[in-house]
């Protein structure tokens, strides 16, 4: 969760410019376009700096070079060669990689411990160059502005229509607009033909493209989406990859995947939560760098966003949320409750001036509906801590909200200010490299090398396991630490 602000990016350039017909790179064929090469070079730079200060680029400049030599190396064998490139590992701990008109492309680190050796990251990034050089982005953002996104958000309770947060309130919305069934198969057939062409094994890429779908089933959906959530998974897509890499896996050739050269590449890269966003640890979230700390329910799934952190009770429309409030209006705490949770259409039942762990707080209770959800309760302190007004709050729907009153509770009584030493102890999980012995299974090295940071399912799934699989012994694979 951070507290900058969003920036928004008016892209009513596509709007106006004139229908033209124009061939494609890569099929030779003409086709109607909205956008010429020289306006898809000038959207994808204002959106660039937008990607740049939204997300942040990792730091990490030797990474950033080996990713970037990485992608240059494919996109100057592509169908437009003199394209301006760009290759940019953004600060984000989701699973995904996009592209951007004029051939400007982005990976998360969120995705690279999920890769298994440098031919699957060719992969990728071959398949996002594909998206830009078969003019997929360009024609994508031309049919979703023309249409003015349509992108309708919902209360503040209410995470499950929005599912990229404020994301969906700027340009960055168009980040995650998903390409069709169609795009995606060529996409994946001109990224195998790229990584080739650069010497990688692209037998790695129906590989990953398996890595994905395990993912995807354990994947949660809230906060910056995912690859499958943007990537949409066309029928039969692996055997179709397979039938690309038969085709091109030329018999006598050498070929590489650089699986030791990429492990020490993402050696130390930080898993999940940056700590100056806030990271969540079990079934709690500290933010460091605003000093504070809470504990949500036990087993609920934590997301942590840009712009608030979700808590879903497993199973059921019952959320948890924290967010910063902007801009609060009104004389006195109590004033700022009641005005904010109206404004967002929430009616109190009852309330009254408090103190949280020394802490100002006005916890009520609220009634409204909720779109998806029919009539709801709420239960919703806001807080001031430092220079800031959080709101924590809980929803469910009114005939359950007497079950989770008392964790709605539970939780609003937890927040609290860290002290200065216990903000400075927290640091980032990262990836550490480790070589299975005999007799370890994933549940043995997450509970002991892991110390418990991620699950067995999830070091699995890293390591281009099934989670019925095991670890080989002498096996060199990926786990989390604690920084």
């Amino acid at each position: 969760m951070r507290t900058r602000p969003t920036y928004l990016v008016v892209l009513l350039l596509l709007l106006a410019t004139a229908v033209a017909c124009a061939t494609n790179p890569v099929t030779g064929k003409r086709e109607i376009s909205f956008m010429s090469e020289s306006q898809e070079i000038s959207i994808g730079q204002e959106l660039d700096r937008e990607v740049q200060q939204e997300m942040g680029v990792y730091d990490d400049p030797a990474l950033q070079a080996y990713v970037e030599e990485m992608g240059m190396r494919m996109a100057r064998a592509s169908q437009r060669p003199n394209l301006p490139w760009h290759f940019t590992v953004v600060d984000v701990p989701a699973v995904n990689a996009f592209a951007l008109p004029g051939g400007y492309i982005y990976i998360t680190r969120g995705i690279l411990p999920y890769l298994d050796n440098e031919a699957e990251l060719a992969g990728v990034l071959g398949h996002e160059i594909a998206h830009v050089t078969a003019r997929h982005a360009a024609q994508s953002y031309t049919r979703a502005t023309g249409a003015s996104l349509g992108l309708l958000l919902g209360g503040i309770f209410v995470p499950q229509v929005r599912p990229f947060g404020q994301l969906a309130e700027s340009g960055l919305g168009l980040l995650f607009l998903r390409h069709g069934r169609d795009d995606e198969l060529q996409a994946d057939q001109l990224g195998t033909e790229y990584a080739a062409g650069g010497g990688w094994d692209p037998s790695a890429i129906p590989a990953f493209l398996t890595t994905l779908g395990r993912i995807d089933e354990a994947a949660d959906r809230n906060g910056v989406p995912n690859w499958l959530s943007t990537h949409p998974q066309p029928e039969n897509r692996v055997v179709r990859v397979q039938d690309a890499v038969k085709k091109v896996r030329v018999p006598g050739q050498e070929w590489t995947t650089a699986r030791d050269a990429y492990l020490s590449r993402i050696d130390g890269v930080v898993f999940g939560d940056n700590p100056e966003d806030g990271v969540v640890r079990g079934n709690a979230f500290l933010h460091p760098q605003l000093r504070f700390g809470l504990e949500f329910p036990k087993g609920w799934d934590i997301t942590n966003s840009e712009t608030q952190v979700v808590a879903k009770e497993p199973g059921n429309e019952t959320y948890m949320i924290l967010q910063v409030l902007e801009k609060p209006q009104g004389r006195n705490l109590e004033d700022i409750a009641l005005r904010n949770m109206s404004q967002s259409g929430y009616r109190a039942t009852e309330g009254a001036q408090t103190t949280i762990n020394g802490l100002d707080a006005f916890v009520g209770t609220y009634q409204g509906n909720a779109s998806g959800l029919g009539r709801v309760q709420v239960r919703a302190a806001h807080i001031v801590s430092g220079r800031n007004t959080y709101l924590l709050g809980g929803l469910a729907k009114a005939e359950v909200f007497q079950r989770l009153e008392r964790d709605f509770t539970a939780t609003i009584r937890s927040f609290r200010p860290l002290g200065r030493e216990e903000a400075d102890d927290i640091r980032p999980n990262r990836i550490d490299l480790y070589v299975a012995r005999s007799g370890d299974t994933w549940q043995s090295i997450a509970e002991r090398a892991g110390k418990g940071l991620v699950t067995a399912r999830t070091l699995a799934i890293m390591n281009n396991h099934d989670v019925t699989d095991q670890p080989r012994p002498e096996e060199r694979i990926k786990i989390v630490v604690a920084g």
